[in-house]
């Protein structure tokens, strides 16, 4: 059995991550910020499915886990930033697997239903 060697009982590390990076949004934010540094409104249009108040949830727990920074400037209105952090950034070589993995899927998908 090939997933026998690995322990996914509580405090498995896939359930932990995923944990971190799971829901529907997470992962898009994840990637667009490793890109750039965006503000909120950039962010949601370029997620047009997202409600503002998800989004602000989903920041909110990215920032909590320190995957993502928040700077506010000091303006009016106040301008907010939201950027990866350094931890965040270890991230980069699974969103980009997940993303070739995603190109691939979605083909294959075309495919079968074409």
């Amino acid at each position: 059995m090939a997933h026998a060697k690995y322990d996914c009982s509580p405090g498995c590390p896939v359930e932990a991550a995923l944990e971190v990076i799971g829901g529907k949004w997470k992962g898009v934010i994840l990637y667009r910020l490793l890109e750039e540094t965006l503000r909120f409104n950039e962010l949601r249009r370029l997620m047009p499915g997202v409600t503002q108040r998800m989004l602000t949830k989903q920041l909110r727990e990215l920032e909590t886990d320190d995957l993502i920074a928040r700077k506010v400037y000091p303006e009016v209105p106040p301008k907010v930033e939201y950027s990866m952090t350094e931890y965040g950034r270890k991230l980069a070589p699974v969103i980009y697997s997940l993303q070739e993995w995603g190109t691939q899927h979605l083909a294959k998908a075309a495919k079968r239903h074409a």
